[in-house]
């Protein structure tokens, strides 16, 4: 029974990288909804004006804000206890949750988490879209962004290793 393989050497197989994708993708939920929480406490999100309140003033809260010039959307912050519920729960699970990847014995810290850079790029876009709405589309600049990250990841996880 010898093979090219040492034995108890890891192999990737279509279940394996379903649970990696899988476990990247959960990384990503635990981190970004964390900072989400975070973010609509400190900074506040974007939500759509009603169309008549759009066309009747075009100057929106973000202007008051910071001087920068945007259109149909205000600024609401979340209650600052938020921020407090982030820390704890969604950033400590965050950092538990890659040790879960099937490959981390022989891939170790540092490509599991640069690999995981890649989804988290395209989940920040998709999950972003999702809770503040138009506002937050990704242009055809992210998506090649997206798509340069994701093909990045997928590189540095499943290049064939010696």
């Amino acid at each position: 029974m010898s093979s090219s393989k040492e034995e108890g050497e890891f192999q990737w197989t279509p279940i394996a990288i379903v649970q990696s994708i899988a476990i990247f993708c959960l990384a990503g939920i635990a981190e970004i909804f964390g900072g989400y929480l975070v973010w609509a406490a400190v900074k506040g999100l974007r939500v759509e004006k009603p169309e008549s309140e759009a066309n009747v003033n075009n100057t929106s809260a973000n202007e008051a804000v910071d001087g920068t010039s945007s259109s149909g959307y205000d600024i609401v912050k979340k209650p600052w206890w938020f921020a407090l519920i982030a820390l704890p729960t969604h950033r400590s699970a965050y950092g538990f949750i890659p040790c879960l990847q099937p490959s981390a014995a022989t891939d170790g810290f540092a490509r599991i988490y640069a690999a995981y850079g890649g989804f988290f790029i395209v989940m920040s876009f998709l999950i972003g879209w999702a809770l503040e709405g138009p506002s937050a589309k990704p242009d055809i600049g992210d998506l090649v962004g997206g798509l340069i990250s994701v093909v990045g990841a997928l590189v540095i996880v499943f290049w064939p290793r010696r």
